[in-house]
């Protein structure tokens, strides 16, 4: 005898997911509304792929033990290196210096597709996710940071997020270089580690971080991660001022100075004050805050935050984060759904000059989850097609032209196309969430007349009728009409569940 074949198992990939119709259909009202706003605010769609040369994405995401950071790369026929986007600002940046003398100056643009990162997976962190995002590239001023920050709180709103339930959060990576100079970390490696350690704050102990800021830590699945090296009073220098021991008021309300009016730090406070990018940070927040504010968006909307890092090494300003504030149910929070920041030398590595840029990035599959726990979006899937049921095969050209008078009326419509009778049809028409079936047999087919069969009051009659007996004598939501009546038929029944074609 031979020996049996092995079957192949099905198994899906770690940090990737597989998603149906309900989702599908929840995301799809929700990027819909996000796309309005966006819109609004005059920016225009354009797409890239999701595939580019790997130095054209650059080496942003760390990860030491692979030849391209933090990115699925591999290699074409030519030996060119090639990898799958990590995010879709850097494939903007070489679409527009490709493109940059035909494009308008400044470049509105929003784009949404699929980013992929070569990290190792965990709860909430995927190899695969979407993001939906909007750039201006080619305008200097912190006018437009300030607009992206409107722009991420005005699209919240418009998913139904309240105020109070969320806070878009600004900071300048100028501020922080001037804390990394105070706190003697000068290699460029070593403070990307840091600035990643400080973003690490939303969701590590801050002794946790601490380590991360020094020798390393190691989490609890007992894997290590090298610290930045610094000393502990240079790391308790960083900590102090993006997190704070201990609440501390203005320390220094009596001076006049930019920074004072935006942070506060009990010490060494003198050492970040006269630092030249340090002052050029707080005086750019210090725009932004009274750009937003004087239209309205107040701290209730807008704030600005020194714990605002962002992971990239792109960011050259200002950087924002949009942040949910309302606890689920268990006690936590969402935290962070979205944001970006300023990114002036991303487009002048093609040109070899500078071109200024600024983008907010939504994560789309975070904040549906949040929308969906909110009760802000259906996560029930749309109603199914209409089924024309096969009463006898001989007559599938009649029921194939009852399905195309459906769909030509722009109703979604499909005929039974497997094996089985009745009871299998209605069955199948059951688990596709099909509103009603249509069903002609020889004696209709005579009269010229169709059943329509309301499989959703149907449901309902059955839930009330206490035996097989009395729901046969019923016929439960099943009428007869003429044939030539079949789509008026089915409308009154689309209709009368709020069903939309």
């Amino acid at each position: 005898m031979s020996e049996p074949t092995k079957k192949l198992k099905a198994r899906l990939p770690r940090g990737l997911d597989d998603r149906g119709p309900a989702e599908l259909s929840a995301e799809r009202e929700m990027l819909e509304k996000i796309r309005a706003v966006f819109e609004r605010y005059g920016f225009e769609p354009v797409e890239t792929p999701a595939i580019e040369y790997s130095d054209v994405l650059g080496k942003f995401l760390p990860d030491q033990d692979r030849p391209h950071e933090g990115v699925f790369s591999f290699q074409d026929d030519d030996e060119q290196w090639l990898s799958l986007r990590y995010d879709l600002t850097a494939p903007l940046a070489r679409y527009v210096a490709e493109n940059f003398d035909k494009l308008p100056k400044p470049y509105r643009s929003y784009r949404v597709g699929y980013v992929f990162r070569d990290e190792k997976p965990g709860p909430g962190r995927y190899r695969q996710f979407l993001q939906f995002d909007a750039d201006t590239v080619g305008a200097s001023s912190v006018a437009a940071d300030a607009e992206m920050c409107m722009l991420a709180a005005d699209t919240l709103e418009a998913l139904g997020i309240k105020r109070g339930d969320y806070v878009i959060k600004v900071n300048n990576r100028k501020v922080l270089d001037g804390l990394l100079d105070a706190a003697r970390a000068f290699e460029s490696a070593q403070r990307l580690t840091i600035l990643r350690a400080i973003d690490k704050l939303d969701r590590l102990e801050r002794g946790d971080v601490h380590q991360l800021l020094t020798g390393g830590r190691k989490d609890a699945s007992g894997d290590f991660t090298k610290g930045a090296g610094l000393k502990d009073e240079d790391a308790n220098l960083i900590l102090e001022f993006v997190a704070p021991s201990e609440p501390t008021e203005n320390v220094r309300a009596t001076e006049t100075t930019d920074s004072d009016i935006l942070f506060s730090m009990p010490n060494p406070w003198d050492a970040l004050a006269a630092h030249p990018k340090f002052l050029e940070g707080t005086r750019e927040l210090l725009q932004i805050k009274k750009l937003f504010e004087s239209v309205g968006y107040g701290p209730d909307r807008i704030l600005i935050d020194q714990t605002v890092v962002r992971g990239l090494e792109y960011y050259t300003g200002p950087v924002y984060e949009a942040d949910l504030t309302f606890q689920t149910k268990d006690g936590a929070r969402f935290g962070s759904v979205g944001g970006g920041g300023r990114y002036d030398g991303l487009v002048a590595r093609f040109r070899g000059e500078p071109v200024p840029a600024t983008g907010f990035s939504i994560g789309v599959s975070r904040l549906l989850a949040a929308l969906q726990h909110l009760g802000k979006i259906k996560t029930k899937a749309a109603a199914g097609p209409v089924v024309v049921t096969v009463f006898d095969k001989d007559r599938l050209a009649d029921y194939q032209n009852m399905v195309a008078r459906l769909r030509d009326a722009g109703i979604r419509a499909e005929l039974y196309l497997g094996d089985g009778k009745m009871g299998p049809q209605l069955r199948y028409a059951d688990k596709r969430d099909a509103p009603c079936v249509v069903i002609q047999g020889g004696d209709e087919k005579a009269l010229a007349q169709v059943q329509i069969k309301d499989l959703i009051e149907g449901k309902k009659a059955a839930a009330a009728i206490a035996s097989n007996k009395e729901w046969r004598a019923t016929r439960a939501a099943q009428v007869s009409v003429p044939e030539a009546k079949l789509v008026e038929a089915v409308r009154e029944v689309l209709a009368l569940h709020g069903i939309k074609q």
